[in-house]
């Protein structure tokens, strides 16, 4: 189970952040107790703050990158570009797993008393929904790494995670099955949109919940079980909240993932931080994939470092992001070809490259992706995916859910490969966890 000691801890640390730099009020007995609104958004400001960069170490895991065996961390990620999950080095980065829960008991704090302390209003709405929907998430992010891909025949027997849904010091925290995980997260998403009532946040509250943050986790999340017709619905709310696309073509563009883009949704994670920035490069299968002359993606998602390329789309806060429209376009493509809707299928993705090619290359591909059959758009949309969202934290669920194939990594001179359908596409639960709690062997 979850420590208990490490329960009474987090009963004692929750501190305001942001504009805030007080405790909030202890009791006597030790516990903190949040009573006012202004209490409980600090609370919720602290869950945001600790959701885990998680992103980051999956992207070693796939071919968007290379390690430079000459960087500071080189030991520290080496086994995980291995796929070495038996005995890695001690060094070697854990995935997060305890942190994610840590997140979990403090969304479950305030959806259990924000309105029962605080009073019932707008604001604690709100701030219910938002917890609502950031336990959703981390019960969704749990299962991506740590579980099976969903699949229909199997999902009620496949191994889950843990459900963390209440304050009790004696539940026993054995995995639940990937069934009953998917549909906690549905009725998470579902009872959060009923509280919501921010449409979006400003640039600089971005990170929270929003209705159209909402949204994109239920595009998302249905896209991942193959629930089509559910994608579509829910990609098609969101984009009608907001479709506009970043347009390389304009010389004042951002990069898509920038907090102030236009097409951002919502901006909480650091997918490709500074210590991956720093200890890798772009593998020559990523760079391969774009047309470098006509793709406007490649010089504003790549820099020159020598002969290699580094990210550009991970050095800074400014560049968090957990979602956005060109992801819901493409997912709204996926959804509407799954469901037999090609016209709309080609609409999307059109619309995404017609913002990310320069015109005469747009206008050729055009005519080609016009031209293809459902299977040919199918993998079009796919690639498509793999060059939108590189180096965002998409690709490792991608290859997850996308066939599972064979990759290889050189490291240290010797070739390791990760095998077609390889049990290492879904990751052991850390050591650490599985010492704290038994049921997770």
């Amino acid at each position: 189970m979850i420590k208990r000691t490490s329960i009474y801890m987090l009963l004692l640390t929750v501190i305001t952040l942001s504009s805030c730099d007080k405790y909030l009020d202890i009791e006597p007995t030790g516990r903190v107790i949040p009573t006012t609104a202004s209490d409980f958004r600090a609370l919720l400001t602290t869950a945001y703050k600790g959701f885990p960069q998680h992103k980051s170490l999956l992207s070693v895991r796939t071919d968007e990158v290379l390690l430079d065996e000459y960087s500071y961390d080189y030991s520290s990620l080496r086994d995980i570009h291995k796929w070495n999950d038996n005995n890695p080095d001690a060094v070697t980065m854990e995935f997060p797993y305890q942190s994610f829960y840590t997140t979990i008991f403090y969304a479950n704090e305030v959806i259990s008393e924000v309105e029962n302390r605080a009073g019932q209003s707008a604001e604690t709405a709100q701030m219910k929904g938002e917890a609502y929907l950031l336990r959703a998430y981390c019960h969704f992010e749990l299962l991506n790494m740590f579980a099976k891909p969903y699949d229909k025949n199997t999902a009620a027997t496949d191994r889950g995670v843990p459900l963390s849904l209440k304050m009790d010091l004696e539940q026993k925290y054995a995995p639940a099955s990937v069934e009953e995980v998917y549909a906690q997260i549905l009725s998470d998403i579902e009872e959060g949109q009923k509280h919501l009532n921010v449409e979006r946040f400003p640039a600089g509250s971005n990170y929270r919940f929003s209705i159209h943050a909402a949204n994109a986790l239920e595009a998302r999340v249905y896209e991942y079980k193959g629930d089509w017709n559910a994608a579509l619905k829910a990609s098609e709310r969101a984009l009608k909240i907001n479709n506009k696309l970043e347009d390389l073509n304009s010389a004042s563009s951002l990069l898509p993932n920038h907090y102030k883009s236009v097409e951002n949704v919502m901006s909480l994670e650091n997918t490709f931080n500074v210590i991956l920035t720093t200890s890798s490069y772009i593998s020559s299968h990523l760079t391969g994939i774009y047309n470098s002359e006509n793709d406007l993606r490649f010089p504003m998602y790549f820099s020159r470092s020598g002969r290699n390329y580094k990210s550009a789309k991970g050095q800074s806060d400014e560049l968090k992001i957990s979602f956005r429209n060109g992801e819901l376009y493409l997912i709204q493509a996926e959804a509407a070809l799954q469901t037999g809707n090609k016209p709309l299928a080609l609409q999307s993705l059109l619309a995404l490259k017609s913002k990310r090619l320069k015109p005469a290359y747009y206008n050729t591909e055009a005519t080609r992706i016009s031209g293809l059959n459902d299977s040919a758009l199918m993998q079009e949309i796919i690639a498509e995916r793999e060059r939108e969202l590189a180096l965002e934290g998409h690709r490792w669920y991608d290859l997850r859910r996308y066939g599972q194939p064979a990759l290889t990594h050189q490291v240290d001179g010797e070739t390791y490969t990760l095998q077609n359908n390889d049990p290492r596409y879904t990751l052991r639960f850390p050591r650490s966890a599985v010492a704290g709690n038994p049921n997770l062997r």
